[in-house]
């Protein structure tokens, strides 16, 4: 049962997306048809030009753009935070249709410093040796496959490694971001969220250059329970590459 590690992909995204926010916002503004709004949006660079929608808080054409990640190495413990995020689409993997044998699962970082990592990896032994049991006697009683599954998994952990591929546009990411790559964020989806921003940030560099927790643009918005540590988190994520 060794320990899982998370992995965040990239898998697709909206191609030049800049341009496909450059040519919503434009089309508000112009009398252009479409077609021809394409070809003047494509002929110049429209850097400038996002960098002023995202300065000024002009965000709804920011939505016509999406990006796909695969995740692996996150607990359910994790999932369940994330799937609140409701302007995204999920695909995860099922307990119900996959067997968890030998189940791989997150440890948290406070365990292991304190010296607890023996006692917790034990736990995980004895929850799936309480899983195999039950899909054993529920074998024994006739009942197998997915049924037994979907029973069997409910002595599993929060712990319990889970792989799950999510869709969110843009305008949904900069939110995400802003609350999920705090401090005060729970460390393993802020882990996951840091990386997925390093991803977008090479594919959409104009749209998410200043992305990041709350402070990385202005004072801390936790007000009373702020980290205390906004510069260091501001240059963080400035630089993040």
């Amino acid at each position: 049962m060794p320990e899982a590690r998370l992995k965040v992909i990239l898998l697709e995204h909206t191609p030049n997306p800049e341009n496909v926010v450059a040519m919503a916002a434009k089309l508000c503004y112009s009398p252009s048809d479409v077609e021809g709004l394409r070809d003047k949006i494509a002929a110049k660079d429209q850097k400038g030009f996002v960098e002023k929608l995202v300065s000024i808080g002009h965000m709804s054409p920011i939505e016509h753009v999406s990006f796909t990640f695969g995740v692996e190495g996150v607990s359910r413990a994790c999932t369940h935070q994330l799937v609140r995020h409701r302007v995204a689409s999920y695909s995860q993997q099922s307990q119900r249709y996959v067997r968890e044998t030998e189940f791989d699962y997150v440890m948290p970082p406070s365990i292991r410093d304190a010296g607890l990592a023996g006692p917790f990896a034990k736990y995980m032994k004895q929850a799936q040796k309480a899983y195999d049991e039950m899909m054993a006697g529920l074998a024994g009683q006739g009942i197998t496959g997915e049924v037994a599954q979907q029973d069997a998994r409910f002595l599993l952990p929060n712990a319990a490694e889970t792989k799950i591929i999510l869709t969110m546009n843009a305008r949904e990411l900069l939110h995400f971001f802003r609350v999920r790559c705090c401090n005060r964020a729970q460390w393993e989806i802020r882990e996951m969220a840091t990386e997925m921003l390093r991803l977008v940030k090479k594919a959409a560099p104009v749209i998410f250059r200043d992305a990041g927790p709350g402070c990385v643009n202005g004072k801390c918005p936790e007000g009373k329970m702020s980290c205390g540590k906004s510069a260091e988190v501001r240059k963080k994520f400035k630089d993040l590459k």
